[in-house]
């Protein structure tokens, strides 16, 4: 699948994106895998309560299951203004 990271979750990681072939089956379970990559995913993923995801450009929560999943996005809350 398609990993995308925005804001300054792609300036802690350092990628824009990345393909990742993963055997989670939610994505509470792909965030502890890619945070277990490296320092940089685990200071990126260490607060969940910071960032927002989306399921193939549908926002979701963290429990929810990536079966048939092509891209997830990760990014910080957006605030109006």
């Amino acid at each position: 699948m398609q990993v995308l990271y925005f804001a300054w979750v792609r300036e802690r990681i350092g990628l824009p994106r990345e393909e990742i072939d993963s055997s989670a089956a939610t994505v509470r379970e792909l965030v502890s895998e890619l945070a277990a990559r490296e320092d940089r995913y685990a200071m990126a993923f260490s607060d969940l309560s910071a960032l927002r995801v989306a399921l193939d450009q549908d926002l979701a929560d963290f429990d929810a299951p990536l079966a048939g999943v092509r891209e997830v996005a990760f990014f910080p809350p957006m605030t109006g203004g």
